[in-house]
């Protein structure tokens, strides 16, 4: 990189190495062309009408590039399905935004590997968030003016090799089913307050709830009402209550028996620590414990999304939820907007 004083009817091409301030009485007096803006041929008469006929220059070699030539690169390669980027990077920085709603999903070892190139960086949203169209979910930059290339090159092959740093799952799931078990509810003894909860968050994702029943706690009963909803052509289907270790909790044991696979029963966040994941052919079974009646947030909130996005959840995945998985119970609930799920 060298800075040099040309003619500016020579400066096209060039790279500001300051901001250039344009003063006009009554009307304006602030930066008209800032640094790092790459001189155009349309700019020179401007300039000259600023009584600069000489101006300060950068001029890279080919090892190097300028801050928003290299952010657009590395944008270019950042982005994954779902994701669009600011075609005119500012002062070196791109933002990046959802296309659609859906689940957002950062590929965290390549972003940390992307970050410790240094001259480069790119900040992102919590992977596994969900996402509104046209929220900013990232946002990256060159650090200093000028970059060197191979750093540039680098980033982009990193994000490349990933197929992109970040993208947007569209939800897949949009049939659900219901099914609330117990004695109780079953024979009016109370209220039901599980499954307008339910259908609530189900709502709130779009998913048509094809079904919603009441079902005792008969092992037979809650299998056969599985196999009905399974006929209806659900896609999703939540099993509540039945999920402690009473004899009379036996919905685990009906959707056993009604063929389900990959069961893991058990996960390490609280509230829901009774919380199962399983799956009846290609459709999940989630059982969902009490504590969804008396918390706002519970273990469903955070895999509930993945689940929607067409995530195959396992033992693994349940495990690592123990990192930022205990929730504060705070008064007044701002989830997401808090440390629950971001480990």
């Amino acid at each position: 990189m060298a800075l040099k004083t040309v003619p500016v009817t020579e400066a096209a091409g060039m790279v500001l190495p300051h901001d250039m301030t344009e003063i006009i009485p009554g009307e304006k007096k602030g930066p008209t062309f800032k640094k790092g803006h790459v001189i155009k041929d349309s700019d020179i008469p401007h300039l000259q009408r600023m009584g600069k006929n000489h101006i300060y220059v950068l001029e890279l070699s080919g090892d190097e590039l300028h801050e928003d030539e290299a952010a657009l690169a590395m944008a270019q390669a950042i982005a994954g399905p779902g994701i669009e980027y600011d075609s005119q990077p500012s002062e070196g920085k791109v933002g990046f935004r959802a296309e659609a709603e859906g689940l957002l999903r950062v590929d965290r070892r390549r972003l940390l590997a992307l970050n410790l190139l240094g001259e480069v960086m790119l900040a992102t949203w919590h992977d596994n968030t969900v996402v509104k169209k046209g929220d900013l979910v990232a946002a990256g930059r060159a650090i200093p003016l000028v970059v060197p290339r191979q750093v540039v090159d680098e980033a982009v092959s990193i994000a490349s090799n990933a197929g992109g740093l970040i993208r947007v799952l569209p939800w897949k799931i949009r049939r659900g089913a219901v099914l609330v078990t117990g004695q109780e509810v079953f024979e009016g003894r109370i209220k039901d307050a599980f499954g307008p909860i339910m259908k609530e968050k189900l709502k709130d994702y779009g998913v048509d709830v094809l079904s919603y029943s009441l079902v005792p706690d008969d092992a037979g009963m809650i299998l056969e009402e599985i196999k009905k909803v399974l006929g209806m052509g659900t896609e999703l289907i939540l099993c509540t209550g039945g999920m402690s270790v009473d004899p009379d909790d036996v919905t685990r044991k009906a959707i056993e028996k009604a063929g389900a696979t990959d069961i893991v029963y058990g996960s390490p966040v609280l509230p829901g620590a009774m919380f199962l994941v399983s799956r009846i052919g290609d459709v999940p079974v989630l059982g969902i414990p009490a504590c969804a009646m008396y918390f706002r947030t519970t273990v469903l909130d955070l895999v509930l999304p993945r689940v929607l996005a067409g995530e195959r959840i396992d033992r693994g995945k349940i495990a690592a939820l123990g990192h930022g998985g205990l929730c504060l119970n705070c008064k007044r609930c701002s989830y997401p907007l808090c440390p629950f799920g971001k480990g």
